[in-house]
């Protein structure tokens, strides 16, 4: 196992490192996929761990047991009616919002955890958009690290106060992400600190993969037509297109042909508009979107993001702010799951992939649901005619609204 430039593809050893020495490039992990596929096997993965570490061989695991709070293996669910709202056959739905603190973050922060263990870190950090704040604060509790976030000082209060209740010390900053970022990538020049974002980063994005994987074994063994991935920094989409990679690598499956869309808001859409003209230069802008979990103005990973998206012959969507809620509504009143903004984002850049013709009714079709709205749930108020009230507990005076419960609309009959 290596570590190589993404840039000009120089190999290093492998340590916490997280720049090109040459070129100033972002480091990954790099594997011996001809060494992996004599070691590696569907039966061994399916005789593995209902978690992110069935895929170890594929991951910059621990020597020993694994620091674990469960992370991964979360169920890929037929997702009929929304399916017969959107005109597809074959929908279906990655549910991260099941993850132990109700995000996909929290594979990445399994993997940099361990990582930080292994080479005698005391201190595990981020900058977030929340999701990760929480997952870091509870990672490290569980590892006995101190933990210390760093956070745009608007984020929803659900977030902050689920890092809170794990212990971190929390560090609000009056601006965006980006200048959240920038403040910790100085500080990872001046303190040992993990964070993870920033100076494990390299380790960290390697657990986005493991989504990827397990929609393939759950499949069984076979790739989907279409995934669609929300876009933030755009490591999760980027790490789909290694994760498919490297599963053709090792022999688990003969090929993918998937095509990968990325989802984000007209709010922030720095990934999509690149995507939708033809070209992998990011152009940074101002994120103003009520999904503040994708609200990264300049993404990390944005330009990697969009070559995935480019040669897989995906899209790129950027559905209006006023879609967002509706379709968060739209997937909680068809298929009971509650997503934060985020999904909301996924569910509209479905519909409008659908809409233009990208995506066909009889073609399978997976999308990324990865963080929960009972974090955000401040943004769900009681349709008309949902919200009763009794002035007294008495059955006569229920009869009375009889009526309006009947009357409650079913989104899909």
């Amino acid at each position: 196992m290596k570590l190589r430039c993404r840039e000009c593809g120089r190999l290093r050893d492998f340590e916490p490192a997280y720049v090109c020495e040459y070129c100033f490039g972002p480091l990954e992990v790099a594997y011996d996929l001809d060494a992996i596929r004599t070691r590696i096997s569907r039966d061994i993965i399916a005789d593995g761990p209902a978690s992110i570490w069935r895929y170890a061989e594929l991951l910059p695991a621990p020597a020993g047991e694994p620091v674990d709070l469960g992370t991964g293996f979360t169920p890929l669910v037929e997702a009929r009616n929304l399916g017969t709202a959107l005109g597809l056959d074959h929908l279906l739905i990655k549910n991260d919002t099941l993850n132990p603190t109700g995000s996909f973050k929290d594979r990445n922060v399994a993997v940099a955890t361990n990582v930080a263990l292994s080479y005698g870190f005391d201190t595990l950090s981020c900058s977030s958009t929340g999701n990760l704040a929480g997952s870091v604060a509870a990672y490290a509790a569980r590892a006995g690290l101190r933990a210390l976030v760093f956070i745009p000082a608007d984020l929803e209060p659900g977030k902050v106060g689920a890092a809170s209740a794990y212990g971190a010390t929390i560090v609000e900053v009056d601006g965006s992400y980006d200048d959240v970022n920038r403040l910790c990538a100085e500080l990872a020049d001046q303190y040992r600190w993990a964070i993870v974002n920033v100076n494990l980063r390299p380790f960290y994005s390697e657990g986005s993969k493991t989504l990827a994987f397990e929609v393939v074994e759950q499949l069984g063994w076979q790739a989907p037509d279409h995934i669609v991935v929300p876009v933030a920094a755009g490591s999760l989409l980027a790490k789909t297109a290694k994760a498919f990679g490297e599963l053709v690598g090792v022999g688990l499956v003969d090929r993918v042909q998937t095509r990968i869309h990325a989802a984000q808001a007209q709010g922030c859409a720095p990934v999509s508009l690149a995507i939708q003209q033809g070209r992998d230069t990011i152009t940074p802008v101002k994120a103003h979107s009520i999904a503040k979990s994708l609200a990264i103005g300049n993404p990390a990973d944005g330009r990697y993001a969009a070559r995935a998206v480019q040669a897989s012959g995906g899209w790129g969507t950027a559905c209006p702010e006023d879609a967002v809620q509706e379709a968060m509504a739209l997937l909680a009143e068809t298929e009971g799951i509650l997503s934060e903004p985020a999904g909301g984002v996924v569910v509209a850049g479905l519909r409008q992939l659908v809409q233009e013709g990208r995506i066909r009714r009889h073609e399978s079709v997976v999308i990324c649901i990865t963080g929960s709205g009972l974090k955000t749930t401040d943004l769900f108020e009681p349709g008309e005619g949902r919200r009763l009230h009794l002035s007294r507990a008495r059955a006569s005076e229920f009869e009375q609204l009889v009526g309006a419960v009947e009357k409650a609309p079913a989104v899909v009959g």
